[in-house]
């Protein structure tokens, strides 16, 4: 009863609204990490289809960029992993301009302690160049909850962000959920729904209008055990929203082991 709990309370959690991340890693986080040994290489290929049209706070506008982002992790033991990305941005212009880089540190308890939900902890810093955010250096607090029931999954990602360098500097972390629930059509194919969004700050949330909130059908498909893939056509649903997004995440294991 308790795990049937978890996931309605994570499904009715999507309608407070998820952020998209920039839009350069639009993905809701799982609580396993990559094997020890194992390094995992993702290719993040995200196209605003309609979007921001206009400069704003120098910042260029999104309406059909196509955002490349590289993700390499390597998994450290059974509780730390560590990530890094290269962000890109393929203009509507076809001039391709470097975004910034980001670690991503990351820890998770153990599956061995058997707890009722996977709990995972990561931390994301890095920066970004202003032309692509007015605050250029970042950090990210994502706790990681998530429960897989028979068929159906669920992940929860209430996130923080937060300013190092920037306008934003002095203000309060943004607060960004992000929420995931999915079900196992057959063996290697899931179909679920992502919700992105973003509030605003703690203590004086942004009016509805003004939030960010992205609902985005997605599908996963199981390719083999060294493979991920994943594709979604996203709709944003305030005007502070990127409109129309399509995304796609593939990745593959190296130096996996594991039969799983």
């Amino acid at each position: 009863m308790r795990t049937h709990t978890f996931i309605l309370i994570t499904a009715l959690a999507c309608a407070a609204g998820l952020r998209a991340q920039g839009n350069y890693e639009v993905q809701v986080y799982g609580s396993d990490l990559i094997p020890k040994g194992v390094t995992m290489v993702e290719l993040h290929s995200n196209f605003t289809a309609k979007g921001s049209k206009g400069v704003n706070d120098g910042v260029l506008p999104t309406n059909h960029a196509e955002h490349e982002t590289v993700e390499i992790t390597h998994g450290f033991n059974e509780w730390f992993e560590c990530g890094f990305y290269q962000f890109t941005s393929i203009q509507p212009d076809g001039s391709w301009k470097w975004v910034g880089t980001h670690i991503r540190p990351r820890i998770a308890i153990p599956e061995r302690y058997k707890l009722p939900v996977g709990l995972s902890l990561s931390t994301e810093i890095g920066y970004q160049r202003p032309q692509f955010s007015p605050d250029t250096w970042t950090i990210e607090l994502r706790p990681i909850i998530d429960k897989k029931i028979g068929k159906v999954y669920a992940s929860f990602n209430p996130t923080l962000d937060m300013s190092l360098h920037g306008p934003g500097k002095s203000e309060n972390p943004n607060f960004s959920p992000n929420v995931k629930v999915s079900y196992d059509v057959v063996k290697r194919l899931a179909f679920g729904l992502e919700y992105y969004g973003a509030f605003g700050r703690i203590a004086s949330f942004d009016v509805v209008r003004d939030t960010e909130q992205m609902f985005i059908p997605a599908v996963d498909i199981d390719f083999g055990r060294n493979w991920e893939f994943n594709f979604g056509v996203g709709v944003g649903v305030t005007q502070a929203t990127d409109h129309l997004l399509v995304k796609a995440i593939l990745g593959y294991r190296f130096n996996n082991k594991s039969n799983n």
